[in-house]
């Protein structure tokens, strides 16, 4: 694959040598699945370009940043990819779900939904709008999104999107006009585009175990209905004014139930593993009158004021312990490590378009890239052992604790890195180049996983 500055000018200038085959392997794959979805070659390349500067590390999400990173002169064919090309976004939003479960499994993962916020002025911008945003924590004039991820035990990127649209916005026909949605665009709940995405995900032929996301998607009988009809578990996370019949036939709210848990019917479980150590909670479940759902509550440890309430179902012929429905819960992070890593490195929430085509297209372009580094911490994890971890807090560390996975952020890095093309570069010197930048990432996470064993040791003396 050539560089950025000769695909860029279609110059006749040297081709540039890339320094990792492995990583240009597989962006080379993604960029392969993605080319039918262009009309043209001229857009193809205009396409690897943009995907090119979203994978550039410190680079902001507009046109004229990334044209800059890659090598153009002005932003325009960016601009034009964006807002004029004929080319189809949901068709590339498939591909990239498609590469993404082609390399970390499709079968028995974890469906997260959730939605993030991005801040805008003005009234242009669609489906824009004072609301609350999660991300924010208040009431702001933001855009609002819904997502899904797909989570396995290789890994985990956002696999499908959908903009939020108030329903104001349906009484002005020539105003969702001039944002760009098309006639037959019509007003949907957040559950209700999470329902769309979770069909889109099966039509696709993911077969998850189950599913999960907060409060807002726990309380739509509709999405627990069609996960229990197509036989999918789910934890969803429930307000305290949910209303349930427990096993002996009484109506109440889960904070009721609350008082029917014995001080011995307490498990203390962790419900994952965070940067400082497992996620420890007390739980207990209540049986429903149903014998395949259970209302779980989760007590914080350090504040036993802060109770959570979830709701669960596991299908028929589908053992799930308490240990087990803890887990799933637990996974609901993993859409909050995708939101973070997309912004933090990919720009998903840094557009600066204001059609609705456009703000598809730039957060498909923004998961095809965090879908590839994904896969590359996907690929990396599957060569390296598992870190070792302490399981006494006396005990003493080992000489060698492992290294860490290889996380997104550093995936960029090294994608960076060790795929800028390199002019005139003799092989020695760019072998040395090479050992350099992978033999400080080794030390990295190598420290990073000692440091792990200690704050698990650590965590392991609290709890006793």
């Amino acid at each position: 694959m050539t560089g950025p500055a000769h695909d860029a000018h279609g110059s006749g200038s040297a081709p540039r040598r890339s320094a990792d085959p492995g990583m240009e392997t597989v962006f080379a794959e993604l960029a392969a699945d993605l080319a039918p979805v262009y009309r043209r070659r001229a857009l193809r390349a205009n396409g690897v370009l943009y995907l090119r500067g979203l994978l550039t590390p410190g680079i902001a999400g507009n046109c004229w940043s990334i044209a800059e990173a890659v090598g153009l002169d002005r932003p325009y064919r960016l601009h034009h990819l964006l807002e004029r090309a004929r080319w189809e976004e949901d068709t590339a939003r498939d591909v990239v779900r498609a590469f993404l479960t082609r390399h970390i499994g499709a079968d028995g993962g974890v469906l997260i939904f959730d939605e993030t916020g991005q801040a805008k002025k003005g009234t242009k911008t669609a489906a824009v709008g004072r609301q609350y945003s999660g991300t924010m924590g208040r009431v702001e004039n933001v855009i609002v999104a819904v997502y899904t991820t797909y989570a396995t035990k290789r890994g985990h990127a956002l696999i499908d999107r959908d903009l939020y649209v108030q329903a104001d916005w349906f009484a002005d026909p020539a105003r969702m006009a001039t944002a760009g949605f098309p006639k037959d665009h019509a007003f949907a709940t957040k559950p209700a585009l999470a329902l769309a995405q979770t069909k889109r995900a099966l039509a696709a032929g993911i077969r998850p175990k189950c599913a999960t996301g907060d409060e807002v998607y726990g309380r739509s009988r509709e999405l627990r209905e069609f996960l229990e009809g197509v036989s999918i578990g789910y934890v969803f996370a429930v307000p305290v004014d949910h209303q349930f019949t427990t096993s002996g036939g009484g109506r109440m709210h889960p904070d009721q139930a609350l008082h029917l848990v014995e001080p011995d019917g307490w498990n203390r479980r962790s419900c994952g593993a965070g940067a400082k150590g497992p996620r420890y909670y007390d739980w207990a479940w209540i049986a429903t009158d149903h014998p395949r759902r259970w209302l779980l509550i989760r007590r914080s440890i350090a504040d036993r004021r802060a109770i959570a309430y979830l709701y669960a179902y596991a299908p028929e012929g589908h053992p799930c312990p308490l240990t087990d429905l803890i887990k799933i819960a637990g996974m609901r992070w993993k859409v909050e490590d995708d939101f973070q890593d997309s912004k933090t490195t990919v720009s998903l929430d840094q557009t600066q378009v204001r059609r609705y085509p456009a703000w598809k297209r730039h957060v498909t372009m923004a998961m095809a890239a965090l879908a590839l580094l994904a896969v590359l911490a996907a690929i990396d994890k599957t060569s390296h052992p598992t870190p070792i971890l302490p399981d006494d807090p006396d005990q003493d560390p080992p000489a060698d604790c492992g290294a860490i996975a290889l996380t997104v952020p550093e995936a960029q890095r090294l994608f960076h890195l060790l795929t800028t093309p390199i002019r005139d570069l003799p092989p020695p010197a760019m072998r040395a180049r090479i050992a350099r930048h992978l033999n400080w990432s080794d030390w990295r996470r190598q420290h990073q996983a000692r440091a792990r064993w200690h704050h698990y040791r650590t965590r392991l003396a609290l709890d006793e």
